[in-house]
């Protein structure tokens, strides 16, 4: 079912938004300029930090200037999820050297929390932004436990792939944009690479059967006539084959909305979305 709904304009937080994503990604930084180690370190800091409930390990690589986001909103630290001591059951970062960038998924099954972070670096190696989406009861689909449970079965899936695996960043990144423009293009799916097996992790929710031809494809929107995906925001990591996309889920309550791809040989394999709906319970 589609809602219409008017979209109230856009605040000036999203207009800095869009300059920040459109900069890293129109504009990357030099191979040079970003240091895989040092984008290892600060990925450990901060899971340290959330693991910690403080901001006191990241204090030393934080620019002077840096912005912390929230479920598409600029918030302090001291409300955020990054305040809260939590046990994580499962940690993965995706690694991108040309924006100097990461992407991290935890799952937190106790607090209970599954979390997207994408981190972003200056020129000088330090954080330059913390954008988190972070979903927790209410949000669409969830469930702590069993989404745990799912992503430590896909473990062993989710290794570097040989150079000859790999797919170009921009093709990368069109296979996701194609997939988030099906909620308003008729015609994305057919230019999404679709794959067998593929899985999706949708909140809690597994298409995977353990099946050869397990597919991606069940559930994808059939009405095309309603709110894009916007405000889209990119980590890349070629190696991995992987694309990070945080995006405005316009259509369901203007929600928060991570959604990660994995490519294998150009085709899509697994997909990874956490949604948050403002505090509220999510709805379509």
């Amino acid at each position: 079912m589609a809602f219409k709904r008017t979209i109230a304009p856009v605040s000036s937080f999203y207009l800095i938004l869009n300059v920040l994503a459109y900069a890293t990604s129109a504009a990357p930084l030099s191979q040079a300029a970003c240091d895989r180690t040092i984008l290892v370190q600060a990925a450990d800091t901060y899971v340290a930090a959330q693991t910690a409930g403080s901001l006191d390990p990241l204090k030393p690589v934080l620019a002077t200037s840096w912005i912390y986001t929230e479920n598409n909103k600029n918030i302090s630290t001291n409300s955020s999820v990054l305040s809260k001591k939590l046990t994580i059951d499962h940690r993965r970062t995706n690694y991108d050297l040309v924006t100097c960038a990461t992407y991290t998924e935890i799952v937190a099954a106790s607090g209970p929390y599954v979390i997207g972070t994408q981190i972003r670096h200056d020129t000088n190696g330090k954080i330059s932004s913390i954008d988190t989406i972070s979903s927790t009861t209410g949000s669409w689909l969830f469930n702590a436990t069993k989404t745990l449970e799912y992503v430590k079965a896909e473990d062993a899936g989710w290794k570097p792939l040989p150079v000859a695996a790999q797919s170009a960043r921009e093709f990368i990144q069109a296979a996701g944009d194609a997939y988030l423009d099906m909620w308003n293009n008729a015609h994305a799916h057919e230019k999404v690479p679709w794959g067998t097996p593929c899985v999706r992790l949708e909140g809690s929710a597994y298409t995977g059967k353990g099946q050869a031809n397990d597919s991606c494809q069940p559930g994808i929107p059939s009405n095309h006539n309603q709110a894009p995906n916007t405000r889209r925001r990119y980590v890349i990591d070629q190696e991995m084959g992987s694309v990070s996309i945080f995006c405005v889920w316009e259509h369901m309550m203007n929600a928060a909305d991570s959604h990660e791809f994995r490519l294998e040989n150009g085709k899509l394999r697994y997909v990874h979305t956490m949604t948050e709906c403002g505090g509220r319970t999510c709805r379509l």
